[in-house]
């Protein structure tokens, strides 16, 4: 099979190579296309991949192309992970934010809508032309705003397109931990948007065990997110948020942590890996090392505002295990190509899990996966606190496809304007002004 993977030279690439090294049955990805506008970067990280394959005697053949036709002809499965508007972007979406007293994170509040509203364009672009290159190749997407540009991208692909997002695979991971369980053998119950989700209960041998952490203080706050939200708070929702919620649950702090943090979490990653690409074209030295330094400091960095905030102190080592979309990627590859039916938290079309959301919203649930696609489980309903931000979240990303479709600024203000984290319509238009006075590719809502 072929692989291909736009925003190829992106930093986490290799941790998508990596699991693919590992795969050695019949049917697994034999070639590899990266794909990117930046020949400097995809260069890097095909030096990376070259030192990963080193000894391994059937890794998949990788190439590297700035020729999007090229990537996407007899593409089987297509990988999107790009970033438009790079790093610089990020840095500017919170720079932004910030300035207006909200919240900038890249997709969350006024820096997700932002990021959307630039990247929908461009994810929709891509999403035809693969409709036309590629008809039958499975697309894949981790370019957030996940949710939003995995809805925007079905609207042309239909169901061939799932989102895939490593949040809720590692609140999973951490809960079953924390009650003794095989997290491969448990049933979590998830459900949301993404980014906007929670763990309502986790079940072995068809008994939740949920209550039983609940229960447990000390437990509790033994974990990244019990030590985010505080055991209190996660008995009081009788469920385990997604960090994200964080953002919402908690946005005075978060927003006062972020304004005085000596940089934003995009400034910061800016420099780090104008560092790591740097570093991994200097002739000498191993690109692969260089990689994996900077992807432990990324890690262990994770969320640090947030963590500050809640005086919740450093990531256990436990929590600091790289990515898991990567395994989520691989393993719905498996199961669509080998129709090796399995269990997985996935972005997919809502159809009729969700009553309180139309057919078309795409949502962050568990999914039973084979060679036909991704179909959700049925779920129970949301509780009414749940289905305020669900819902208000994705009017604000219909308001943005609305936006990107049209180049309607009043479709882009409404969308600010409607955000939970936004608490002012003049705000909101100050904000899309501040924006579209930062990014060349949002001049299109200039114009209307």
């Amino acid at each position: 099979m072929k692989l291909t993977i736009l925003g190829g030279g992106g930093f986490r690439v290799p941790l998508v190579y990596g699991a693919l090294l590992g795969d050695h049955a019949e049917g697994r990805v034999t070639g590899v296309t990266l794909y990117d506008t930046d020949a400097g970067r995809l260069g890097a990280i095909a030096g990376v991949l070259a030192e990963q394959a080193a000894g391994v005697a059937d890794a998949p053949v990788v190439r590297a192309t700035t020729d999007l036709d090229e990537a996407l002809r007899g593409a089987d499965f297509v990988f999107s992970a790009i970033r438009v508007g790079g790093l610089a972007g990020r840095a500017a979406d919170e720079r932004v934010a910030l300035a207006e007293g909200v919240l900038g994170q890249e997709t969350v509040g006024a820096g997700g809508i932002a990021y959307g509203l630039r990247t929908v364009p461009v994810a929709v672009a891509l999403a035809r032309r693969i409709a036309e290159l590629a008809p039958d190749a499975w697309v894949i997407n981790f370019t957030n705003p996940a949710g939003l540009v995995t809805e925007a991208m079905a609207r042309v692909l239909g169901e061939r397109v799932v989102g895939i997002c490593d949040s809720p695979v590692g609140l999973g991971r951490r809960v079953a931990r924390l009650l003794g369980a095989d997290p491969d053998e448990a049933w979590i119950d998830y459900v949301g948007l993404n980014h906007l989700g929670w763990l309502r209960g986790l079940r072995v041998a068809g008994r939740d065990e949920l209550p039983r952490l609940l229960a447990d203080t000390g437990a509790l706050g033994s974990f990244e997110e019990g030590r985010l939200f505080g055991p209190e708070w996660l008995r009081s929702l009788g469920a385990i948020p997604n960090e994200y919620l964080h953002y919402y649950y908690f946005n005075r702090e978060a927003v006062q942590a972020y304004r005085q943090a000596k940089q934003t979490r995009g400034a910061y990653l800016r420099e780090q890996q104008a560092g790591f690409y740097a570093d991994a074209v200097r002739s000498g030295g191993s690109a692969l090392a260089a990689w994996r330094r900077t992807l432990a400091d990324r890690e262990a960095t994770y969320m640090a505002a947030n963590r500050e905030a809640a005086g919740a102190g450093e990531r256990d080592e436990d929590d600091l295990e790289p990515g898991g979309y990567e395994k989520v990627a691989l393993a719905l590859m498996r199961a669509v190509a080998r129709d090796e039916r399995t269990t997985l938290i996935l972005n997919v079309r809502n159809g009729a899990t969700l009553s309180v959301l139309d057919a078309d919203a795409v949502v962050e649930v568990p999914c039973v996966v084979d060679a036909n696609g991704a179909h959700p489980v049925s779920v129970a309903p949301l509780p009414y606190h749940a289905v305020g931000l669900v819902t208000a979240v994705k009017a604000v990303e219909r308001e943005v496809m609305a936006a990107a479709a049209s180049g309607s600024r009043a479709a882009a203000v409404k969308a600010f304007a409607l955000h939970p984290l936004v608490d002012s319509v003049s705000v909101a238009r100050r904000l899309l002004d501040g924006y579209v006075a930062e990014h060349p590719g949002l001049a299109y809502l200039a114009r209307h």
